[in-house]
């Protein structure tokens, strides 16, 4: 099982003159289903070298059994310190790919053509791709084969509305999840704000926010199981 994880290399968090980047809950969680389940994991950023995190997540409220198991973790803070760079990456080399959220990927990779064209060589070759909470935002871009939007038709999930008005950054991220994913013709659900929800469309798999990271990586985990891998 090999899995490629892929972050932000964007810490701007719009003019607000604050830092953002990926929210650790959604590596941390997703990364030890991971490698519990014994998977090879590679993980790759647009710039390579250390992603940014976004310092709110590293606080105390936020902060989980998980994030201080990543926190203690020598070995994990090490891998994350040496991402690959994104266009160094060959989907043929992976069984899947995994994108956590944060505000971040919301600057970067959902307009970096190399990830756009990763997320679709990953498409094309039948593979299964995941990806929670703000990144499901980074399929704006992509297309299926005939040029139609990716996620039009398809059932997902991802950061809502009233989880985007409950931080306060409404006006301060280029594009609503919900709406976007919504103009572009997906089935959007959701449930509660902050509550876990994750949702399977073939080979694609959402999941709603921070909470539903570890749960989208099991099923990613249990899909590619089935598969063999």
């Amino acid at each position: 099982m090999k899995v490629l994880i892929v972050l932000t290399s964007h810490d701007q968090l719009g003019n607000t003159g604050k830092k953002t980047g990926f929210w650790l809950e959604e590596l941390a969680a997703p990364y030890y289903a991971f490698q519990d389940a014994g998977a090879k994991m590679t993980l790759a950023s647009p710039k390579g070298g250390q992603p940014p995190l976004d310092p709110k997540s590293d606080e105390p409220d936020f902060q989980t059994e998980l994030t201080r198991r990543f926190n203690a973790d020598e070995a994990a803070k090490a891998r994350l310190a040496n991402t690959v760079r994104l266009d160094s990456v060959n989907q043929a080399d992976y069984d899947t790919i995994f994108y956590p959220g944060g505000h971040g990927p919301m600057w970067d990779l959902a307009e970096d053509p190399h990830s756009i064209r990763l997320i679709e060589s990953f498409i094309a070759a039948g593979k299964a791709i995941a990806l929670v909470c703000h990144a499901p935002g980074v399929l704006h871009r992509v297309k299926n084969a005939d040029g139609t939007p990716f996620v039009a038709g398809r059932h997902v999930t991802g950061f809502t509305n009233g989880e985007e008005e409950g931080v306060g950054l409404t006006k301060v991220v280029p594009f609503l999840v919900e709406d976007e994913l919504l103009s572009l013709g997906a089935i959007f659900s959701k449930v509660k704000d902050w509550g876990v929800h994750t949702v399977t469309d073939g080979q694609l798999i959402t999941g709603q926010n921070p909470a539903s990271s570890g749960p989208a990586a099991r099923v990613l985990i249990d899909a590619l199981r089935r598969q063999g891998k």
